[in-house]
């Protein structure tokens, strides 16, 4: 299998890792803050505007950016393309960091944050939000199950792993489903106020487009993480793997951009795309440089051959993908003024800071990467199906 890999270093934490512990305590330390203090006095928010960076990054963003779980999952265990597996554990890591964040995003936004469980028993079906917060917290589960084998393994207890292995594909087409399902409805969440998204952004087939342009997203944050993991942590890096999935974005942004500029058309909004404003400039920008640049660059495979060009045309994706949100949720959505307070910002560096460093942890001390099991595994399954 072809692959880059460096030995591991010796376990002194390095600087960058030393910072991210700082930022992720000083991140804990202004949301306990915010909890003490309220909503008023730590946020730029107004009664008109209901939400702000917390809610459309770090959940928006986030949930979204975790979607490379759910797609190397369902790749690696319903697909059965075991080649994948390598890869398969630290990208449910990320998905399950990524989810994680986003619910405790969710709890730092709430005004009550102590309430943040009423919805296990006060429902409103009607709501899309009731949907995603059930779905959320229940694939939040599912992840923590299929990312459990790493900590069973670390500490050799057999009978906890051999059930897991047991149940471990009921629960990824499970985990499927529900993040389908989610995924989709924060795009539900803005059909229902058409009169608050732009019309470059407002669409009857947001759920849709939320949903592809999750999955584009998550492959691209797969290639990021496991490069990033290389160049940072020494471990190992799956050329190979890595360049097969960038050779299925751009046909997973093609699709996109196909259904976003068609919905455009057929709405009759298309005049909007040469208007001169900030909204068009916007729209280009996020068009060019995170759907049709991804697409030119990734279908060369001159660039797929290459980490550091995949690397860098995966942080197109991801920054395509971040800036749609933001677009959707935040710049292009009519709610009154808002401009996010020092602590907003520092809040929320503090919450990818919190990510990176304990993924950085986990990877240390757990067998999130691949061990020489995996190999015998890949080929052989009847040895025992991949955790």
């Amino acid at each position: 299998m072809t692959a880059i890999s460096q030995s591991k270093g010796s376990h002194q934490f390095g600087l960058g890792t030393l910072l991210l512990g700082f930022l992720s305590l000083l991140g804990l330390v202004l949301v306990v803050y915010r909890w003490f203090n309220g909503l008023g006095v730590t946020t730029g928010l107004t009664d008109g505007r209901g939400w702000g960076l917390w809610i459309s990054f770090d959940v928006f963003c986030g949930i979204a950016l975790a979607a490379g779980a759910f797609t190397i999952a369902g790749t690696v265990y319903i697909l059965r393309l075991k080649e994948f597996y390598p890869i398969l554990r630290p990208t449910v890591l990320t998905g399950f960091l990524g989810y994680g964040l986003a619910a405790f995003a969710i709890s730092v936004d709430l005004g009550f944050p102590h309430r943040i469980y009423y919805m296990i028993y006060n429902w409103n079906i009607h709501s899309p939000l009731f949907e995603v917060g059930w779905c959320v917290m229940i694939y939040l589960t599912v992840l923590a199950l299929e990312l459990s084998p790493i900590v069973f393994e670390r500490f050799n207890m057999k009978a906890p792993l051999k059930f897991i292995r047991s149940i471990t594909i009921p629960l990824v087409i499970f985990g499927v489903i529900l993040s389908t399902m989610h995924q989709s409805s924060l795009g539900t969440l803005f059909v229902l106020m058409p009169h608050r998204v732009h019309p470059l952004w407002y669409s009857s087939i947001m759920p849709v487009l939320f949903l592809i342009s999750a999955i584009a997203a998550g492959l691209g944050m797969v290639i990021v993480e496991s490069t990033w993991s290389f160049f940072g942590m020494k471990h190992k890096l799956e050329v190979r793997l890595l360049a097969k999935i960038a050779k299925v974005i751009p046909f997973v942004l093609g699709i996109y951009a196909i259904m976003r500029f068609s919905d455009l058309i057929i709405r009759g909004d298309a005049a909007f795309l040469f208007a001169v404003d900030k909204f068009t400039f916007l729209f280009w920008f996020e068009i060019f440089f995170g759907v049709i640049l991804p697409i030119i660059l990734f279908s060369l495979p001159s660039v797929r051959r290459k980490p550091i060009q995949m690397f860098s045309t995966s942080l197109l994706v991801v920054f395509g993908l971040i800036l749609h949100r933001l677009n959707v949720s935040l710049i292009a959505f009519s709610a009154g003024s808002y401009a996010p307070t020092w602590l907003e910002i520092l809040v929320t560096v503090g919450m990818i800071a919190i990510g990176a460093f304990v993924f950085t942890i986990a990877s240390r001390y757990l067998p999130v990467f691949s061990h020489p099991h995996d190999e015998e595994v890949i080929k052989n399954p009847a040895v025992s199906s991949p955790e």
